[in-house]
């Protein structure tokens, strides 16, 4: 097992629990710099990752009875077809645009988390077609982005969810993680299919997610919410701003 994936694994876990996340947002750059793999491998590296995060939290949101499986399963169906879409997409891009894309995606998450208590709820949830493709929507975008970028992709959907749907913010946290298990395990295998995987770091990523996640998730019962999303959103910003200056690699010309 390589014990590097395994601390990867365990910080991205821990800082996912503390801040409600999945740990693509943090995995991703931890594994460019310390396993010194490309964004594309990165990306795919992560997903698999997601994959357990998602079951787990899932499960543990179920238990409490906070997961709306209606809703879930609706928002699964366009999340698993849009990640196929988005792992080609990151595919296709060249290494300097996809930690460009990735850094953006980054600053988006930033000011969620610190908006996050401001974010109104519905007093009446919708019926029919308007509760309907507000899932749709939102499974779609955020099946996208987490094919694209090796994310989870809940921080675009939850706001969603509550805000379009009407579902109460623990509710829409477990059903996005729901939704989130069938476009994770497309977009690995899409990855999968296109080359891009770092086999030697799956066990060590997915062992550590578990236990950093159970650990962070432990630890915000104990501690200020605000503050862990004031810390979690600093610490994306600084690692965003590294990402979108990435420029095109020099071409030197021949004499």
């Amino acid at each position: 097992m390589n014990w590097v994936s395994l601390w990867i694994g365990l910080a991205a876990g821990v800082f996912g629990g503390l801040a409600g996340l999945g740990g693509g947002v943090i995995a991703v750059p931890l594994m460019t710099h310390f396993l010194r793999i490309s964004q594309h491998t990165a990306t795919a590296t992560s997903l698999v990752m997601v994959i357990f995060t998602a079951i787990t939290g899932a499960i543990t949101y179920g238990l409490h009875g906070t997961v709306d499986w209606v809703a879930g399963l609706i928002a699964a169906s366009t999340a698993m077809l849009m990640a196929r879409f988005g792992a080609q997409f990151a595919h296709s891009l060249p290494e300097w645009k996809l930690r460009r894309f990735f850094g953006w995606y980054l600053l988006v998450i930033s000011a969620l988390l610190l908006l996050k208590p401001l974010i109104p709820h519905v007093s009446t949830r919708p019926e029919g077609w308007l509760y309907v493709v507000p899932l749709l929507l939102a499974g779609g975008l955020a099946g996208f982005f987490s094919g694209m970028l090796g994310v989870g992709g809940g921080t675009v959907m939850v706001p969603i969810m509550v805000l379009l749907a009407g579902l109460e913010q623990h509710v829409a946290q477990g059903s996005s993680l729901l939704a989130m298990i069938p476009s994770a395990i497309v977009g690995s295998y899409t990855h999968y299919k296109l080359g891009d995987f770092a086999r030697n770091a799956i066990v060590g990523l997915v062992l550590g997610v578990l236990l950093g996640t159970f650990v962070g998730g432990n630890i915000a019962n104990l501690l200020p919410e605000w503050a862990l999303r004031t810390v979690f959103a600093i610490v994306l910003v600084w690692t965003a701003l590294r990402y979108v200056q990435a420029k095109p690699p020099v071409v030197e010309m021949e004499a």
